[in-house]
């Protein structure tokens, strides 16, 4: 590993500073993502802000009915909160699906959106990557694929975003807040993780310097009936092979509202606005659900050996949308029972 500088960050705005004065200063919070790179070689920052001491650890309610949570707020005090229990379920289920206890305890909001991607090809020195040394290549298109994009890909980079979490915030439209040495800003969910394209080397939005400060979640009456969902190579601790984050509303047997975004298919958390545009109005049956995973997948482009995430991803929406589906119409059935 690279000798490296410390300082211990008082405040955000002596944070954002540092890194606005030293540009290969990073961040550092919980670590568990940076210091294993570092490790690696991959990242070699001259200096680490410790920004874990900042008031950036709470989460509340919003005004308006949503949640606020803070960028240092550990994954396993996010899964625990009983707001977030309660009103995103699927946020929750998504955290804990993540990683172990140990790494839970560390990890933060701000910095599991960070998280790079766990690609061999990438970790390893020896090998070319895009993402890693723009122009070089990318071996994974012609070599070990198996878990890697099949959405959103270019002949720059297959890579997959690995967080869990990331996905369930995608599916609740969360907006991301930061701050910079020019003043705070915002930018969705949605457009933080950037297309691949030719560029695989930049991965978010975030101006140069930016701190994340939190994240904020829209009030989504559907979240509060939600699901999430990972299939991964094993049982214990492991990267998703495929996930779904997932919230419906029936009324009447039709689709009142739906939420739906998919995991380790892309190079971001990856929002189903096809899949959710044909279901809105329609029966909420099993045809239905996977007519609508058919139109998301339409776009998908599989390699030679991770076409079996395209059917792992149609079976998956199908559950979990039937599941959501028939918890709602026993709900009902038990409520009207009652009056």
């Amino acid at each position: 590993m690279k000798e490296f500088a410390y300082r211990r960050a008082a405040d955000t705005a002596g944070a954002v500073a540092q890194l606005d004065a030293d540009p290969r200063a990073r961040f550092l919070a919980g670590g568990t993502n940076l210091v294993d790179l570092m490790k690696a070689g991959v990242e070699r920052p001259e200096r680490l802000v410790d920004i874990r001491g900042l008031p950036l650890d709470g989460v509340e309610a919003t005004d308006d009915g949503g949640l606020r949570v803070g960028a240092t707020v550990t994954n396993s005090d996010l899964a625990a909160h009983p707001e977030v229990r309660r009103r995103f379920p699927a946020l929750a289920q998504a955290v804990l699906a993540g990683a172990s206890g140990q790494l839970r305890n560390m990890a933060t909001v701000g910095g599991n959106l960070l998280q790079r991607t766990r690609c061999g090809y990438f970790t390893d020195l020896s090998r070319p990557c895009n993402k890693r040394e723009p122009g070089s290549g990318c071996p994974a298109i012609g070599g070990e694929h198996r878990n890697h994009a099949i959405l959103g890909a270019s002949e720059h980079c297959v890579a997959v975003h690995p967080s869990d979490m990331g996905v369930a915030l995608a599916a609740f439209d969360a907006v991301v807040t930061y701050e910079t040495a020019r003043g705070p800003g915002e930018v969705a969910l949605a457009d933080f993780h950037l297309p691949v394209g030719d560029t695989p080397h930049r991965e978010t939005a975030l101006p140069p310097g930016a701190l994340i400060t939190g994240v904020t979640l829209p009030p989504a009456p559907v979240a509060a009936r939600s699901r999430y969902r990972k299939v991964r190579e094993r049982a214990s601790y492991a990267f998703a092979i495929g996930s779904v984050a997932a919230a419906l509303d029936v009324r009447d047997g039709a689709v009142r509202d739906v939420r739906l975004a998919y995991g380790a298919v892309a190079s971001r958390p990856w929002r189903a606005r096809a899949a959710e545009e044909l279901l809105r109005g329609g029966p909420a049956d099993a045809g239905s659900f996977a007519a609508a995973a058919d139109a998301e997948l339409a776009e998908a482009r599989p390699l030679a050996h991770n076409g079996y995430k395209v059917t792992l991803l149609r079976n998956l929406t199908v559950a979990v949308l039937t599941e959501l589906a028939d918890a709602e119409s026993t709900e009902s059935t038990e409520g009207a029972e009652v009056r």
